[in-house]
């Protein structure tokens, strides 16, 4: 039932709506009033792409994962992919006109996104009301009518179709950059 699994920062122990700005109730219900329909399914948090493959069964649609980078010159990303995609970090610069990236450290994660790691999302973005973060959307990805991701909590898996995940974006003022992110 899980969506993807987060490669930022390990694992979190800790719940993660204790203490999110936005709880995964609201995201829902945000989606709802832009006439998006979601389905969301619990089970139990997952940090890695291989526990969501474990635990997710025959739910369909595109499964991802999730960067949270920062570059060089200090601007955010997060970086949207299928879970099986082969991101290269060495070259992911050129890919999408950044400067050279790293992974985002938990506390900036926490602080621009509202989420902590194992977490991260798109949905996330509801949470950067100063657009500090670009948001990349892989090509491939978006080629899927249906994805899969954490709802700012990774005890549970929303399905949106494709072109809601970009209607939700826009919403939130951060216009999407498609990029094919393949070799």
């Amino acid at each position: 039932m899980p969506d993807h699994a987060d490669t930022d920062n390990g694992p979190d122990t800790g719940s993660n709506t204790d203490t999110l700005p936005t709880s995964p109730e609201q995201l829902i219900s945000y989606l709802d009033g832009l006439g998006i329909e979601t389905t969301t399914h619990s089970h139990p948090p997952v940090f890695t792409v291989e526990e969501a493959q474990a635990l997710r069964g025959t739910l369909p649609g595109g499964h991802c994962k999730n960067l949270f980078l920062k570059d060089k010159k200090g601007r955010l990303w997060l970086v949207v992919a299928l879970e099986d995609s082969a991101v290269d970090l060495k070259t992911l610069d050129k890919r999408i006109g950044s400067a050279r990236l790293s992974f985002g450290n938990g506390d900036l994660l926490r602080e621009v996104l509202g989420v902590r790691p194992g977490s991260v999302t798109p949905f996330a973005v509801i949470n950067d009301t100063g657009h500090r973060v670009t948001v990349v959307l892989e090509k491939a990805m978006m080629a899927h009518d249906l994805l899969n991701y954490h709802p700012l909590d990774n005890g549970r898996t929303t399905a949106i179709r494709s072109a809601d995940l970009l209607k939700f974006l826009s919403s939130t003022g951060h216009e999407a950059v498609v990029a094919d992110l393949a070799g």
